[in-house]
């Protein structure tokens, strides 16, 4: 009983939080803009719970559908249900107890944040089959992760503030795309091999160029987001830090061998930390 309750904490990827960075980084960028400072502390409660959830729902029916691929896959051969862990009903029963514990989550709040939170789950359960059937499945992952945003202005404010909201949530497509293509590196040989599409296979040898480049304008549109909002010196401060952390996953990346590229993968939270942080104390 206890080796399976491991296994299903392996499905969730529980073990392996930087994914839980990365998406409540932006997310919490969404709320401390909406408010302009501290969230309310019950919004703030909700919504780090519920990143915590929706990304474990993520993982779990990521892996429910992929069960056909990931054993072909030298990083996901030995995850729960591509090694026979856990059976795919048993994926598909836990990734609906999640979802639907992360929206009894979101009926703390107003309507409409109720409302955006089910475009939220349609999203996470759809990613995983866009490596199927569109080129640059990290875009349609961008999206996912950035849906929190509009949620916080939501939650925050009462109704979302789409020209805020946006700009946030473009900067937080390019930065997700940038990461995850470092994350597609590592997997690059066995898609080619197998006919999984993403951006790794997509950019070729120009995907250094191309992640700098979604860098350099998710650097852009925060500076755009702040100029908007009023903040001070220290948020810039902030986006300085994050530009140089860039620059080193950049560096970091450039060998293009597996480990590096999953290092710089795997670091990229720090980007979002930086960001999150100038905007914390700026507001303070």
């Amino acid at each position: 009983m206890f080796a399976k309750f491991i296994d299903y904490l392996r499905l969730c990827r529980l073990h392996r939080p930087v994914g839980i960075w990365l998406l409540l980084w932006p997310t919490l960028w969404g709320l401390w803009f909406a408010a302009g400072g501290v969230p309310p502390t019950k919004v703030l409660w909700v919504f780090a719970l519920g990143v915590v959830l929706m990304r474990s729902a993520g993982c779990v029916i990521n892996d429910v559908l992929d069960k056909d691929f990931d054993g072909h896959v030298e990083r996901t051969r030995d995850r729960p249900i591509a090694a026979g862990l856990v059976t795919r009903q048993e994926g598909v029963r836990i990734f609906v107890a999640l979802a639907l514990i992360a929206y009894g989550l979101t009926t703390k709040l107003n309507t409409e944040t109720v409302l955006l939170s089910i475009p939220a789950v349609l999203l996470a359960a759809s990613y995983p089959l866009m490596k199927r059937w569109i080129a640059l499945p990290q875009a349609y992952l961008g999206l996912a992760f950035s849906w929190g945003i509009p949620m916080a202005y939501s939650a925050v404010q009462g109704e979302v503030d789409w020209l805020g909201a946006g700009s946030l949530m473009a900067a937080n497509i390019c930065w997700v795309v940038a990461y995850d293509t470092f994350y597609a590196m590592v997997d690059r040989d066995d898609d080619l091999k197998i006919g999984i599409k993403s951006a790794a296979v997509l950019f070729g040898q120009k995907e250094l160029l191309i992640t700098s480049l979604l860098h350099a304008a998710a650097i852009g549109l925060l500076v755009a987001a702040g100029l908007r909002s009023g903040l001070g010196v220290i948020y810039y401060a902030g986006l300085v830090v994050a530009s140089v952390i860039a620059l080193l996953l950049q560096r970091r990346a450039s060998s293009r061998s597996r480990a590096d590229a999953f290092a710089a993968f795997t670091h990229s939270h720090w980007f979002g930390a930086a960001v999150l942080l100038g905007l914390v104390i700026d507001t303070l």
